[in-house]
């Protein structure tokens, strides 16, 4: 079989030359993806530490991981032997450096990981991500084709060269899938934001010295980002003026700006202390609520959890605790606040927890975990379980399985 050359328009990538005459912006990228490895580690490994946080600090290491490796691979782009030689070559062409389609989900999962603390991602989340296969098509293409060779297949070098002019113009319009699917998850995650801010609930979050001011923080970023990818797509992806813009500028406009992203983002989520506090509804003090009033609706509350268990679903929230009960979702808030002295987080995981309480004692669940018996128990995470065990018992769930004689 021939020695054949594989395309370098089968490299997945970006039309670039090998840039000589400034050398501080290769290294400048280099530097951005390697503090993008090493926060990302950072932020996996405090995740461990900090269950309650364990979920949106993974989020935010795999978008940083995103951002990184995609700098990697501009940096790669940039030196003579990963672009002249055979291995060099053949690993640009196999491996996903740039793989983009999943930011804009996990960007949208990270912002309502750090509003909703039992926020969980299941696999009803993962259609999410299968747009993926835009970015993983032509490597998987790439492995299928250096298969058929091997086989005997492809025995002229100019079938692989034409392969390679199909997958130049592939590369070269696939940023514009890429970025619309951030956008779209930007809009979502901007309404959803929005949303949060004008419910009011009593069981909202407040992080970073002010009410959600990171997460709307990060999502601005993203949108300064999506903007100026934007702004740099439409002339680059002009056949004549996108060459005149590579062959003066490169990729350093858009790339650049990621770096900075690394750093900021990576820096700023990795201090941030994400505090979960029970936050009074605005203006739910003032609302006049008779006593009357109040003991009708905390007859249906104590009917609603203690004949009819609706704490035993995992899904329950204010609004559709209020929309079961018949009263608007302030008033209950108040109700809740003003004559129950408690919030709707603390009012159900009461009831949760004892339920833990008795279950544990039954001969039947010592064959069941304290997570199984805790989902069992209307609890969807088990951190939340944990913190809610430990407010209402004064002890962790072990220490008191423990003292109950469970194990």
């Amino acid at each position: 079989m021939e020695r054949v050359e594989i395309s370098s328009a089968v490299k997945q990538k970006i039309k670039l030359p090998v840039e000589r005459g400034m050398p501080i912006l290769p290294t400048i990228i280099l530097l951005g993806a390697l503090q993008g490895f090493i926060v990302a580690a950072l932020l996996l490994s405090s995740a461990r530490q900090k269950p309650e946080e364990r979920l949106s600090r993974r989020l935010l290491a795999s978008i940083i991981l995103i951002i990184a490796t995609a700098c990697l691979d501009i940096y790669l782009e940039h030196m003579d032997w990963w672009n002249s030689s055979t291995i060099g070559s053949l690993l640009s062409a196999i491996l996903p450096l740039i793989v983009v389609m999943p930011l804009g989900p996990l960007a949208y999962f990270y912002v309502r990981s750090l509003e909703e603390p039992d926020f969980r991602l299941t696999k009803a989340y993962r259609p999410h991500f299968y747009p993926v296969v835009i970015d993983l098509f032509q490597h998987v293409a790439v492995v299928v084709v250096i298969i058929l060779m091997i086989l005997g297949f492809f025995r002229k070098t100019n079938g692989v060269q034409g392969f390679g002019i199909v997958f130049d113009y592939y590369n070269q319009y696939a940023d514009i899938p890429r970025w619309i699917s951030l956008t779209i998850y930007l809009i979502v995650g901007t309404r959803y934001l929005n949303r949060r801010r004008s419910w009011g609930r009593g069981e909202s979050m407040r992080r970073d010295g002010g009410r959600g001011s990171w997460p709307r923080t990060f999502l601005r970023v993203l949108w300064a980002f999506d903007l100026l990818w934007l702004a740099f797509n439409i002339p680059y992806e002009l056949p004549r003026i996108g060459d005149i813009l590579i062959g003066r500028f490169d990729w350093y406009p858009l790339y650049i700006p990621l770096v900075v992203m690394i750093y900021y983002l990576g820096v700023k989520g990795y201090f941030i202390s994400y505090r979960v506090e029970n936050v009074p509804v605005a203006k739910a003090a003032v609302l006049s609520i008779s006593e009357e009033k109040a003991g009708q609706v905390m007859s249906i509350l104590k009917k609603s959890m203690e004949e009819e268990n609706l704490w035993l679903q995992a899904d329950l929230n204010l609004g559709k605790l209020a929309e079961h009960c018949g009263v608007a979702p302030k008033l209950l808030s108040a109700v809740l606040n003003q004559h129950m002295n408690t919030t709707f987080n603390e009012f159900v995981n009461g009831y949760r927890v004892k339920a833990v309480k008795e279950r544990i004692l039954l001969p039947e669940s010592r064959e069941l975990t304290i997570a199984g018996l805790a989902y069992e128990c209307g609890f969807n995470s088990l951190p939340t379980f944990q913190r809610a065990f430990k407010t209402t018992m004064g002890m962790s769930p072990k220490e008191y399985v423990i003292k109950s004689g469970y194990e």
